[in-house]
């Protein structure tokens, strides 16, 4: 490897570091536990090199996704196979899901000499379904936990009522809440822009800019803030105005789906002299 692919990489792995470091902020906050996050990056992984790294009038093979990706052919088949995650329909739902999920691989009781997950009986004596959902499922019945795990394929159900655990992980479905709806789109939009600014000409890149400053007086902050919500919220609704304008238009030809986007953020910094970090 060059020194320059050799710096981009080290650059590429920072850069991944940094935002990792958000991310796992936010699913900390809400619960969500790294097997469920492996999960989704493994998942991720699968589908984009399927997708989009077909070699050029090729069909894409497992064995190349394979090597794309890191994981086994075994793997890739699994999840290409699988559903694909969806939005969980409420925080409260995700949450009682994964700690049953996460009881059922982690507690002694629910795990065979092996450290496997059981096949429970659905309920009865001994280790059953409807027991580990009493313990971690909090008041809900536990045929509609069933029936949620069961849809979502994280269990499934065998002869004589009982029930096999298929993922180490909870991947629900349904509608999110609209405030976490937001850190998929907006981010994923962002990484998308920057993404298409690093791989293509100088001519056809999008608009993407900020405004960064160090040592900037805490009291001076509130106004500056103030004045960034409004020029932000003029700016969008002047575009908001022009596009609605344009999607009413018959013109020929395939559509686009466009996104701007405006944001404030701000932390803790040290004293001293402000410092502009570029624009």
């Amino acid at each position: 490897m060059s020194e320059t692919g050799s710096s981009s990489n080290r650059a590429l792995l920072a850069a991944v570091l940094a935002i990792l470091r958000a991310l796992v902020r936010v699913l900390l906050r809400h619960g969500v536990p790294y097997p469920v996050f492996s999960e989704l990056a493994r998942w991720a992984y699968v589908d984009v090199a399927t997708r989009e790294f077909r070699l050029p009038g090729r069909k894409q093979t497992r064995s190349r996704v394979s090597v794309l990706t890191g994981l086994s052919r075994k793997e890739v088949q699994r999840l290409q196979e699988a559903p694909p995650p969806a939005r969980a329909e409420d925080v409260e739902r995700f949450h009682r899901a994964a700690r049953i999920v996460s009881a059922w691989t982690r507690e002694p009781r629910y795990r065979n000499e092996l450290g496997e997950p059981l096949v429970l009986a659905f309920e009865g004596e001994g280790p059953s379904f409807s027991e580990l959902v009493a313990r971690y499922g909090a008041d809900v019945p536990p045929r509609a936990v069933l029936d949620e795990l069961v849809h979502t394929g994280t269990v499934e159900r065998l002869p004589e009522g009982r029930v096999r655990l298929r993922t180490r992980a909870y991947l629900p479905q349904g509608a999110e809440p609209q405030k976490l709806a937001v850190l998929g789109e907006d981010v994923s939009a962002l990484i998308r822009t920057i993404d298409h600014n690093l791989t293509t000409e100088p001519q056809d890149r999008w608009f993407q800019r900020h405004v960064a400053y160090r040592g900037v007086p805490a009291s001076a902050v509130p106004a500056v803030r103030d004045l960034a919500g409004l020029e932000g919220q003029r700016v969008l609704e002047v575009l908001d105005r022009v596009l609605a304008e344009r999607i009413s238009e018959s013109a020929p030809g395939p559509r686009r789906r466009v996104r701007l986007g405006v944001f404030w953020y701000e932390e803790p910094d040290g004293d001293g002299p402000g410092v502009g970090e570029g624009t």
